[in-house]
């Protein structure tokens, strides 16, 4: 599905060159579930940006599906984000104002659905969420595991053949940590979207498929054993693990 060669991200602050991702290579496939761990400030967002198409490398190539994201132009990049891609971010990223159900709708609005189908598509996305009964509350009502599964809801109402989870339980307890763990393992599990999670806690590390790590822009170590032991959606179900919920060590100035 993915294939990334010497993929670099370079930024500029003030007169120097940051540099978040450094000659990246990597494979990612179709149906996967990857994990994505690292000091903060070595491009783990980067790179999930890139693989949404939020971000362009500033050198190599980032091939989705056989098409290389780095030279499309805006637009065809912007309907492929819509089609192919559903986001969830640490800070859930909820519309204050409005609804559960139509926070979910905004997902469907740039695609020219219909109001009614727009209704009927985000309720069944929030009771796939267990949100049916929270679909008129507004954000500040839910608890943040709620705002965290509408959140996954409205990325799911476009049936995305990828999902880009960046720290999606870092605000939570461990508890709701839980929860939405699960939730993201059910969906990856019933409706097989690749799914790459971006985490500093190594128990949900544990559970991927496979896990790499970025140190200063590389992938430093891809952990092998871990496919050993989850390759399929149902043993990752199973296999849980523990962790202290601190994958990593603290790390430089964060680079974006």
């Amino acid at each position: 599905m993915y294939e990334l060669k010497g993929v670099s991200k370079r930024f500029a602050r003030g007169r120097q060159a940051v540099t978040a991702l450094d000659g990246v290579d990597l494979t990612i496939g179709k149906g996967e579930f990857l994990a994505v761990q690292g000091p903060t400030g070595h491009g783990k967002t980067t790179l999930l940006q890139l693989l949404g198409g939020l971000d362009r490398p500033t050198a190599g190539s980032l091939s989705f599906e056989g098409q290389n994201l780095a030279p499309m132009r805006e637009g065809a990049l912007a309907t492929l984000r819509r089609r192919a891609f559903g986001f969830v971010f640490q800070t859930f990223n909820l519309i204050p104002t409005l609804t559960a159900q139509e926070n979910v709708e905004t997902a469907l609005a740039p695609l020219g659905v219909r109001p009614a189908e727009r209704r009927r598509r985000a309720l069944e996305a929030l009771a796939a969420t267990d949100l049916a009964d929270r679909a008129k509350h507004l954000p500040l009502e839910l608890s943040g595991g709620q705002q965290q599964r509408v959140a996954i809801a409205r990325a799911l109402v476009r049936d995305p053949a990828v999902i880009l989870a960046d720290e999606p339980t870092g605000n939570l307890d461990e508890n709701m940590r839980d929860d939405v763990m699960e939730l993201l393992l059910g969906i990856w599990r019933n409706r097989h979207p690749t799914l790459v999670i971006v985490t500093h806690d190594s128990g949900i590390a544990s559970r991927a498929q496979r896990r790499i790590w970025i140190r200063e822009g590389r992938v430093d170590v891809q952990d092998h054993s871990v496919v050993a032991r989850a390759s399929s959606p149902e043993s990752a179900i199973k296999s849980g693990g523990g962790g202290d919920g601190h994958g990593s060590s603290p790390g430089p100035e964060r680079v974006p």
